[in-house]
């Protein structure tokens, strides 16, 4: 079975998302919207990486040794500065956070596949949270992007 190796995937990309959601509100803490709400978004990804422990206790989680990551995500070691910086930084956690999505996807078929009560719940609260912080993403990214590209100064 492979699906420790997609747990492990998740908890790290979750862990991932949840340090850059709080980069990105140490790093704009000019814009108060940002700063307050990637915040509470961190504070959900460490949610469902506590979720995600009752799954990985009974599934186990792994990495697959004989591949390399292809698509590996570092996380958002430090901000840029900015309007642009702030769209380049939301740009940045949409990324990742559609890397947290497709996971979660490919965790919820395998959770149907084995049906898998609590594991599909699981799946279901923290997918439904992830499908909000993409939505609001990039709501904010279309509200950051004219200010950025057309009224910003040099």
């Amino acid at each position: 079975m492979k699906l420790p190796i997609y747990l492990g995937l998740l908890h790290k990309a979750e862990g991932t998302l949840a340090a850059s959601y709080r980069q990105v509100s140490e790093g704009h803490g000019a814009e108060p919207d940002v700063h307050y709400l990637t915040q509470t978004l961190a504070s959900q990804c460490e949610r469902h990486q506590r979720e995600l422990a009752a799954v990985v206790e009974r599934y186990g989680e792994a990495t697959e040794a004989d591949e390399p990551e292809r698509l590996h995500a570092d996380g958002l070691a430090e901000t840029r500065s900015g309007p642009v910086g702030l769209l380049r930084d939301l740009q940045d956690l949409y990324v990742l956070a559609s890397l947290v999505d497709i996971t979660w996807m490919v965790v919820k078929q395998a959770g149907q596949g084995l049906r898998d009560a609590e594991l599909l719940a699981v799946v279901a609260h923290c997918e439904g949270e992830t499908a909000v912080q993409l939505a609001w993403l990039k709501t904010r990214i279309k509200q950051a992007a004219p200010q950025a590209l057309i009224a910003a100064g040099g």
